[in-house]
């Protein structure tokens, strides 16, 4: 099994290096892509939701992104201890009539010791918004890596 660094235990800079590696993943909203931070075994809880193993990961992403039109994402570094990291994010897409949501959450991950993550609990909350006040339009810019999104 290949590694995926950084590995735990982490720093805050591997900390960071690892979330920041989760959002440029996310924002290419390639399922096939994105699932290979999991393990095979994976175990994930999104919303009400529960997601056991890669291939299960794969079609979940698949549909999300099939639902959640124009998907950009932010995520920020909550707090991290030896293979576990919390995050909070914030992303933002439109639905198929045009509607334009902001979603709010936490995750927490657990990570083995080639660095796939082997849980994931997410909780989310969703807030309806008007175009004119969206607030993440694509992948972060180089210049805004390593900073906090402000949460409103």
């Amino acid at each position: 099994m290949a590694d995926r660094p950084p590995l735990p235990p982490f720093t805050r800079e591997t900390a960071v290096q690892k979330v920041q590696a989760a959002e440029d993943a996310w924002n290419t909203r390639d399922p096939e892509r994105v699932a290979l931070a999991y393990s095979e075994d994976s175990v994930w809880r999104n919303r009400g939701t529960f997601v056991t193993g890669r291939a299960a990961i794969v079609e979940f992403l698949t549909a999300k992104w099939a639902r959640e039109l124009d998907y950009a994402l932010r995520k920020d570094l909550w707090a991290f201890d030896g293979d576990r990291i919390a995050v909070r994010f914030q992303y933002e897409c439109r639905d198929a009539d045009g509607r334009w949501w902001r979603s709010y959450g936490n995750e927490l991950w657990e990570f083995d010791g080639h660095g796939l993550m082997t849980r994931r609990e997410a909780s989310i909350n969703d807030v309806r918004i008007e175009e004119q006040e969206r607030r993440i339009r694509g992948p972060r810019p180089e210049s805004e890596r390593g900073l906090s999104f402000p949460l409103r």
